[in-house]
């Protein structure tokens, strides 16, 4: 029998685990999903495929779907494993929500502005989004377009120019 808590004691939030996938391709990765959310996620996996300029390569990374810039393209890979190609958005099934993450999205500029005021008109339900993950809570209310839209507004060479400039800023804490 566990003696009753002490008054004053506090519980301590309780921490899900991250929703990581060793699936090699995408086909297993969407295989591996709970039935609620397979079709969401290769739909959305469908709206980003399709939107995409040139130049951007779709694989597994980092436990997520991945939209990226080959090293055939972008030699350098990501500074921070140069063996990885350098990421731009990425798509993943979260415990609580299926998390859309878009590189461009992250300095909080133009791109980051017209999406913040664009989601009210695609979607019923308040924008829920950190630097550049937008967290999707409910599978009946997608916004598709506005996803299209984002995914095909930046160029394989306009975000490798992003990149690199934002390599050698100075960073601020």
């Amino acid at each position: 029998m566990k003696p009753p808590p002490q008054t004053g004691a506090r519980t301590p939030p309780v921490r899900l685990p991250a929703m990581r996938s060793d699936a090699a391709t995408v086909e297993d990765y969407l295989n591996e999903l709970p039935d609620d959310r397979r079709d969401v996620v290769a739909k959305i996996h469908q709206t980003i495929s399709d939107a995409l300029p040139d130049g951007f390569d779709v694989q597994m990374t980092y436990g997520m779907i991945g939209y990226v810039i080959p090293h055939s393209l972008y030699p350098s890979g990501y500074h921070c494993d140069p063996k990885q190609p350098l990421p731009f958005m990425s798509l993943a099934n979260q415990k609580r929500h299926i998390g859309l993450y878009h590189m461009g999205l992250y300095d909080g500029g133009k791109l980051h502005d017209w999406f913040v005021a664009e989601y009210p008109k695609h979607c019923r339900t308040r924008l829920d989004m950190g630097k550049c993950c937008v967290r999707l809570k409910k599978m009946d209310d997608i916004p598709y377009t506005l996803i299209s839209k984002l995914s095909g507004k930046m160029t394989a060479k306009q975000w490798i120019s992003i990149y690199e400039t934002s390599l050698n800023q100075p960073r601020t804490r």
